[in-house]
């Protein structure tokens, strides 16, 4: 018998429809450490350098997934390791189920390995129940940012940038997402500040601008020091939907229907 499922996007819209919130907020933590930490760079530049874009997609989603905390304050969500492989698109390149599951369980492999989930069996049906850790890494027990998190629009998902965006372009619009509008990157600190180099960081960059994720604008800035003492400086901003004030729209707008922050 030929082994049939659904179409994996309509699975991604029900988890998205199932957190009941029109965004998933990710501590600043998890791009970047506090100033004053002896390494800024955090959990993310360990997705960039081992070239893990299904993973880092695949945490993405499990963090939309887990919208509130059960009576022990524990954030999770439980799904059969079917579900969780056609959510992260493993069955669209898969020979079979099994090869699907077989990735689904490697990619959660490499979360637990990295401090941000802890995976285990539940319930009769044995369903995959995947728990929230600190977003850090750390292994702590998640606690949802009150403070210093980003905000990333459902439209991610609803809109399928998730299906062609590389990493370096995700990476960098998470970065871009924890700045205030508009941000000045100098990609020369990449290394230092987030962990990967100024040339993926400006591979991201201009990926987001032609998927029209971001904008920049140049102005010129006073460099007593330069040869001119005058240098241009590239400026971005974030496009709607995923703008601090679409978001806010968004939020007052989902709350005043019941719906979760």
């Amino acid at each position: 018998m030929v082994e049939e499922q659904i179409d994996w996007r309509k699975t991604v819209e029900a988890i998205l429809e199932n957190a009941n919130r029109p965004f998933v907020p990710i501590s600043k933590s998890f791009v970047q450490q506090p100033r004053g930490s002896k390494e800024r760079s955090s959990v993310l530049s360990q997705f960039v350098t081992n070239g893990d874009l299904r993973g880092l997609k695949a945490y993405l989603l499990i963090a939309a997934s887990a919208s509130s905390p059960d009576t022990e304050n524990e954030w999770y969500t439980s799904l059969p390791l079917q579900t969780w492989a056609r959510a992260f698109g493993c069955s669209e390149t898969a020979g079979s189920i099994a090869t699907a599951k077989a990735a689904a369980t490697r990619i959660l492999l490499r979360l637990q390995q990295r401090g941000l989930i802890e995976k285990s069996r539940c319930g009769k049906e044995r369903k995959i129940k995947i728990k929230l850790l600190a977003q850090d890494g750390s292994g702590e027990e998640y606690q949802r940012p009150a403070s210093r998190y980003i905000r990333l629009s459902h439209d991610f998902w609803k809109s399928r940038f998730d299906e062609d965006i590389s990493l370096p372009a995700l990476a960098m619009f998470l970065v871009v997402l924890g700045e205030r509008t508009p941000c000045e990157l100098p990609t020369e600190h990449m290394p230092e500040w987030y962990g990967w180099s100024a040339d993926t960081a400006e591979r991201g960059l201009r990926e987001l601008q032609r998927i029209g994720l971001i904008r920049k604008e140049q102005h010129l800035k006073e460099a007593p020091l330069s040869p001119t003492g005058i240098t241009v400086v590239n400026e971005y901003y974030v496009c709607q939907p995923f703008d601090k004030r679409t978001l806010d729209s968004r939020r007052h707008t989902h709350e005043t229907k019941g719906g979760e922050a």
